[in-house]
């Protein structure tokens, strides 16, 4: 016997919301790039644009894989930050000064408990911006990480290192 058109309608129209949002999740202002690992994979590398919120002179770029049918992403991540705009002893005053620094950037890479996190620590002594990513879940004894730094050297936030730094 055959249901009322209404009944499979609905059924229909929600599979197509579930279908739409899952395929919309991996779409993102900040991505730059996206390159397929392959042919017989669901995996892909994404390179995401993200501008510090407290230093807007430093562009950084995360690649990461996306792996859309899995639970979990893998933790591998690579991390490249530059000096795009004027970065101002203002910018500077504002951004944590502690060893530690501060998580600028957290996105979920799995159901449970795993995240890709950008941490920017400021070196006074190098007079230096540090931007770490790096995954929250220990993966084959390892957690993934990677670092880029961003000189001040020729900008208005430079100031003279308290202990000189030698080679």
């Amino acid at each position: 016997m055959l249901k009322p058109l209404s009944v499979n309608f609905k059924k229909l129209s929600l599979f197509t919301l579930l279908v739409s949002s899952v395929a919309l999740s991996g779409c993102s202002d900040d991505e730059s790039g996206k390159i397929s690992l392959g042919l017989f994979t669901t995996k892909d590398i994404k390179i995401n644009t993200f501008i510090d919120p407290k230093v807007p002179g430093v562009t950084c770029h995360v690649s990461h894989i996306e792996a859309d049918l899995d639970f979990s992403d893998p933790s591998d991540m690579g991390i490249a930050c530059r000096q795009t705009g004027e970065i101002t002893a203002a910018m500077l005053a504002s951004v944590d000064t502690s060893k530690g620094g501060e998580v600028i950037f957290k996105q979920s890479k799995s159901i449970l408990f795993k995240s890709l996190k950008i941490r920017r620590i400021y070196d006074a002594d190098s007079q230096s911006l540090l931007y770490v990513s790096y995954s929250t879940k220990e993966i084959n004894g390892s957690y993934k990480h990677s670092l880029s730094t961003v000189p001040l050297w020729a900008t208005k936030a430079w100031q003279t290192p308290a202990v000189p730094v030698t080679p």
